[in-house]
């Protein structure tokens, strides 16, 4: 049976060794893990096809499946990935802030690492490397646990974590996975607060709310987006047509893609038709309001689009597949008004060319990521340059928006006297 307590102490103890390594220690590590993976690349694909093939068998959904599968491409950027973590500056060990104090006194603020964390997330088998990698470069140890359909392809990417620390002489502690798939360990790690630091969910609504309910351990919430984009009067209705697309389609399975379009009515029976011809080419099933409905039934013979009335609930899902809600909207205070009533608070975006709505927009909403005429796919450590990412955090405090290096530290106070004494 699998021994919490003892993962959690092994755990601990390689935190403690991690804490002192220099900068060129942790990138030997990583440039032994992506090697690692390289040299274990055949390994890793044959578990992932097993893992995809119940997938399949299980009826999974082909968005699903697509997050799980792991090819030679994926594999090598995985590899990449682990290199270019290994090129970014560390956080660990800089300075926020110095000042000498009245009394002489020369007070630090100085970045360290939390410590242990426990990550618990779904049908992604590259988290596994993201989570792994930002964890050992900001001398964290961590607690992975993956999904039942990707247990298999997790087993064999840890390996491959282990064989590279263990190259390197660091404690293969130092990652360690829940190779156990019974749910009921999940409770038991959050209540690990002995020995884990941090909980980091990524997964669905439930999961979060498991965490927030049941965890003794502080938990960063995020990774569940419900996006929006905003069509204004004056945008550029041939570019928006293409963000749009890119927002949904370019991998419609992840958290940062668009799930609800709101349209000025101004420009809907002109935009409508060209955004869903334009979506119609990727299969993208269409879910609108009445107005909305009503108006591309009228242009069907224009676009070939599938398009179904919405639900009530419609707009409060995340989709993760080809399924897109439509909405009309009068003005960008109704645009702002329908966001905060449906938003995770993830990712929102305006097309607009009035700098003043613009303006008013990014303000008005409090997403970890809001944008100016872009696609929401852009809210990704690895686009802000931050590296891979832990999580994309939705709450406010800590960290917001995706957590790279700089959100897996804390700091610590050092204080340098002479003598000193407090009278």
């Amino acid at each position: 049976m699998t021994n919490l307590t003892s993962l959690g102490q092994a755990a601990k103890a390689a935190s403690y060794q991690l804490a002192l390594l220099t900068t060129a220690q942790k990138n030997e590590a990583l440039l032994a893990i992506a090697a690692a993976l390289e040299n274990n690349a055949s390994v890793i694909l044959a578990a992932n096809a097993q893992d995809v093939a119940d997938g399949k068998a299980k009826g999974l959904s082909d968005s699903l499946l697509d997050r799980l599968l792991l090819n030679e491409q994926r594999l090598a950027a995985l590899a990449a990935d682990t290199r270019r973590i290994a090129t970014l500056s560390d956080p660990v060990g800089s300075d926020i802030e110095s000042r000498v104090l009245p009394n002489g006194m020369r007070l630090v603020r100085r970045r360290i690492p939390i410590g242990v964390l426990g990550v618990i997330y779904e049908a992604r088998p590259n988290v596994t490397i993201d989570i792994a990698t930002l964890s050992l470069k900001t001398g964290n140890a961590v607690i992975l646990r993956g999904g039942s359909e990707t247990l298999r392809s997790n087993l064999a990417l840890v390996s491959a974590i282990q064989a590279g620390l263990n190259q390197v002489g660091l404690p293969v502690t130092s990652v360690q996975y829940i190779d156990n798939p019974d749910r009921a360990l999940i409770t038991q790690l959050l209540k690990l607060d002995q020995y884990v630091d941090m909980i980091i969910p990524r997964g669905g609504a439930g999961l979060h709310r498991l965490c927030k309910e049941e965890s003794t351990i502080p938990v960063i919430t995020g990774g569940i987006g419900i996006c929006h984009i905003f069509v204004d009067e004056s945008a550029d209705l041939e570019r928006a047509v293409a963000i749009v697309e890119n927002s949904k389609v370019q991998r419609p399975s992840v958290c940062n893609a668009l799930d609800t379009l709101l349209v000025h009515s101004a420009v809907a029976e002109r935009f409508l038709p060209m955004v869903a011809a334009r979506l119609a080419q990727s299969h993208v099933e269409l879910r609108a309001t009445s107005e909305a409905f009503d108006r591309l039934q009228q242009a069907s013979d224009t676009h070939n689009a599938h398009v179904l009335p919405a639900t009530a609930t419609d707009f409060d899902q995340e989709w993760l597949s080809l399924i897109l809600g439509i909405h009309l909207v009068a003005d960008v205070d109704e645009a702002i008004t329908f966001i905060q009533a449906h938003t995770t608070e993830h990712t929102e975006s305006i097309l607009t060319n009035n700098w003043a709505h613009a303006t008013k927009f990014v303000n008005a909403l409090s997403s970890a990521a809001v944008f100016v005429n872009a696609s929401t796919r852009f809210n990704d450590g690895g686009q802000f340059g931050l590296g891979a990412e832990v999580a994309v955090s939705t709450q406010k405090l800590h960290a917001r928006g995706p957590m790279g290096l700089e959100e897996l530290t804390t700091y610590k106070w050092i204080g340098f006297g002479d003598g000193h004494v407090r009278d």
